[in-house]
C-alpha cells in the first residue's frame, strides 16, 4: 500500500444537496477518525488533512423534467468528474446508485463503504391514518421520481396512481404535506431519510418482493483518479468488503443489461459470510425487470459461493444474462423506444412554444 504524504490536503467533493453534504461529512468523519485533526498548537502532526467542496450537477439543475426522460446516466456525476480529472479535487463522494457502471477513462471507484438499509420506504402525508400501501384508498396518488418503483408498484397495486416528484428531500416532503397537494404518500430511499435524521417520517419499509430496491441503493462510494495511489490507500481503509461484493454483483447485473439509473431494474442481495479469517461466503442475488405498465415482469435468483470480488461480479453478469434470455431484454428495448418517443415529443413541444412565444 502506498505511503501517504503527511503534508497533503485531500479535497472531498460532492453535489451541493443537503443529503450529499451529509454523506460527504460521513466520509470525512471516517477519514478524520483514522487521521485526527491536529490541535492548533501542534507542530508535529503526522498524516493528511481533509477539506470539502460542493457543486451542482445536471440532475440538480433540471428539476422540471422526469428522470425517466433525462436518461439517467451520469446526471449526478459528470460535472464532478471534470474537476476530479483536472485535479481540482481528490475524491468524489457519491450515492453509489447514482454512479454509472462505466466510468470515464482515468477514474475508478476507490472505496465502497458499509451499506445502510437499502430498502425503499413508504412516507404518508402528515395527519393521515394509513400504515401500509394496502391502506391507501383506490385512486390515491403516490409520488416517486423512479420508474423502477412505479413499474413494480403498478404490478402489485394497480388501484394506485403514480406522479413524478422532484427536488431534495425537504422539498418533496413539503409537496407531500401540502393540504392542497395531490400526493397521499411518497416512496423514498430509507437510507436518505436515516442519514438526514428523518426516520420519524417512515410509515413502513417496502421489503422485497413487494418492491426490489435500486442497484447499490444505500451504499456510499468514493471515486478517485486511477493514478492517485495515495487516495487509493486512504480508500482501502474505508472499504467494507461485504458491501463491496454485493454492490459489485448488483452493478455487474445492471451493466450487462445496459440499464441506466432510470430503468426498472430491481435487486436484492445477501452475503452469508463463512467463519474464519478468509473472505468467502454464499451470495444470494435476486434481480427483476418490470415493464412500466406493470404487465410484464421477469425475476430470477442465484445462490452461489464466492471467494473474491471478481467471483461476485460474475454472479451479477450470469444473472443479467438469465434475465435477458427470459424476457428482460424485450422489456428494456420497449422502454428505450418509449423514452425516445417521449423525448422527441417534449423537444417538439418546446420548439412550438418558443415559436409562439
Amino acid at each position: 500500500m502506498a505511503s501517504i504524504s503527511s503534508s497533503r490536503k485531500f479535497t472531498l467533493a460532492s453535489r451541493a444537496s443537503q443529503l450529499a453534504q451529509v454523506q460527504t461529512n460521513i466520509v470525512l468523519a471516517s477519514l478524520q477518525e483514522i487521521y485526527p485533526i491536529p490541535p492548533e498548537t501542534s507542530d508535529d502532526h503526522q498524516g493528511p488533512t481533509f477539506t470539502t467542496s460542493f457543486m451542482s450537477t445536471a440532475g440538480d439543475k433540471n428539476q422540471s423534467q422526469a428522470l425517466y426522460l433525462l436518461g439517467g446516466k451520469a446526471l449526478w456525476t459528470k460535472e464532478l468528474e471534470v474537476v476530479l480529472k483536472e485535479r481540482e479535487v481528490d475524491m468524489l463522494i457519491h450515492s453509489l446508485k447514482d454512479v454509472p457502471t462505466s466510468l470515464p477513462e482515468g477514474c475508478s471507484i476507490g472505496a465502497i463503504l458499509k451499506r445502510e438499509d437499502p430498502v425503499d420506504s413508504l412516507v404518508v402525508k402528515r395527519g393521515k391514518p394509513w400504515k401500509r400501501l394496502e391502506d391507501l384508498p383506490e385512486g390515491s396518488v403516490v409520488g416517486t421520481s423512479s420508474v423502477r418503483r412505479v413499474a413494480q408498484l403498478r404490478r402489485n397495486f394497480p388501484s394506485l396512481q403514480f406522479l413524478d416528484v422532484r427536488g431534495n428531500l425537504n422539498t418533496r416532503l413539503a409537496k407531500l404535506d401540502a393540504p392542497d397537494g395531490p400526493y397521499a404518500a411518497l416512496i423514498l430511499a430509507k437510507a436518505g431519510l436515516v442519514r438526514l435524521g428523518m426516520e420519524d417520517r417512515i410509515t413502513a419499509d417496502l421489503q422485497p418482493p413487494t418492491l426490489y430496491h435500486a442497484v447499490s441503493q444505500g451504499a456510499l462510494a468514493i471515486e478517485i483518479r486511477d493514478d492517485d495511489a495515495e487516495a487509493l490507500a486512504l480508500c482501502r481503509q474505508l472499504t467494507h468488503w461485504e458491501t463491496e461484493w454485493m454492490c459489485l454483483a448488483e452493478r455487474a447485473c445492471l451493466r450487462v443489461l445496459e440499464g441506466g439509473c432510470s430503468v426498472p431494474i430491481g435487486v436484492t442481495s445477501r452475503l452469508d459470510v463463512e467463519a474464519g479469517e478468509h473472505k468467502a461466503g454464499t451470495l444470494t442475488l435476486t434481480g427483476c425487470v418490470t415493464a412500466i405498465a406493470g404487465d410484464l415482469h421477469v425475476e430470477h435468483t442465484l445462490e452461489v459461493r464466492v471467494a473474491s470480488a471478481e467471483e461476485a461480479e460474475q454472479v451479477g453478469s450470469r444473472l443479467a444474462k438469465i434475465l435477458s434470455e427470459t424476457g428482460a431484454r424485450k422489456i428494456l428495448d420497449d422502454i428505450n423506444e418509449d423514452r425516445n418517443r417521449r423525448v422527441i415529443a417534449a423537444e417538439k413541444a418546446d420548439q412550438d412554444a418558443n415559436v409562439h412565444a
